[in-house]
């Protein structure tokens, strides 16, 4: 398989130029793309020492190496665009239309498109992002009435990263729940969860795909083996079935997919966000 290295560089956390990047490269099969975030890389100095790391991958690896940035300083930005890499900045490609289209000038103020504009905004992404950690895996049950939704599955499903995309990205109050051996053996949803029947959502995967994910964090015992991630899932998805459940295979979908899928089916609306 071709590989190529990819840099994300940016004058703050790197989060949006990771973000834009990424899905970008999602389009482009067979290639597998060695990420590097270079964050924090808000003056001439630093720029010029990132130009000089990207000038030697492109010596050691013979292809230049892909560099997405998000400079809004033009002379941060300038070592960069000297470098022997390909330079695709995105405040670049957009600033000049958008001036051109609104006919003014742009403030070209390094950092403001990180910074907190709308304080509310703010507030209700933590507050949501402190209520689904408290309320992963199976905690806080107390405070599931202030919950939006309640994910729930077999372990290593994908429940608490998503849980955490939609409390960080639309600020909604998402626990999970996760469904152990006993429930699938009843086949039975549990008594703690019968109050709130309306708020679940499934989430399932395939098995060689939950098997792979288990073994990387527990690979002895029975916990991995295809028979015990085959019985899991079958009733799991049974369960869902019987009750009538929304649920989701999240094997082939990003966090993204699956969060706006969660979001359409349920009704659940966003607290904050696009």
């Amino acid at each position: 398989m071709t590989e190529r290295t990819v840099y994300f560089v940016s004058d703050q956390t790197g989060v949006t130029v990771e973000t834009l990047g990424h899905s970008l490269l999602t389009q482009f099969d067979g290639i597998q793309f060695n990420s590097i975030t270079v964050p924090f890389i808000d003056n001439i100095d630093k720029a010029y020492e990132v130009s000089k790391r990207i000038d030697r991958e492109m010596e050691h690896a013979g292809v230049r190496p892909i560099v997405f940035t998000s400079f809004v300083e033009e002379t941060i930005r300038e070592p960069l665009l000297k470098s022997k890499g390909l330079i695709l900045d995105f405040f670049e490609a957009f600033l000049g239309p958008l001036e051109s289209e609104l006919q003014m000038h742009s403030s070209h103020t390094q950092g403001k498109a990180h910074g907190m504009v709308d304080m509310k905004t703010y507030d209700a992404r933590i507050e949501a992002t402190n209520f689904a950690m408290d309320a992963d895996d199976g905690r806080s049950i107390q405070n599931y009435d202030r919950a939006d939704v309640i994910l729930t599955g077999v372990s290593r499903s994908g429940k608490t990263p998503t849980c955490l995309y939609l409390a960080l990205q639309y600020g909604i109050f998402a626990a999970n729940y996760p469904l152990t051996e006993d429930d699938l053996e009843s086949g039975r949803l549990p008594e703690t969860l019968l109050p709130y029947r309306k708020k679940l959502y499934g989430l399932t995967i395939a098995p060689d795909r939950l098997r792979q994910i288990r073994l990387e964090r527990r690979p002895v015992g029975r916990y991995a083996t295809a028979q015990q991630v085959s019985f899991e899932l079958r009733s799991a998805e049974r369960l869902y079935k019987k009750l009538g459940m929304f649920f989701i295979d999240t094997t082939h979908f990003s966090i993204e997919e699956i969060a706006s899928t969660i979001l359409n089916e349920t009704g659940v609306e966003r607290r904050v966000g696009p």
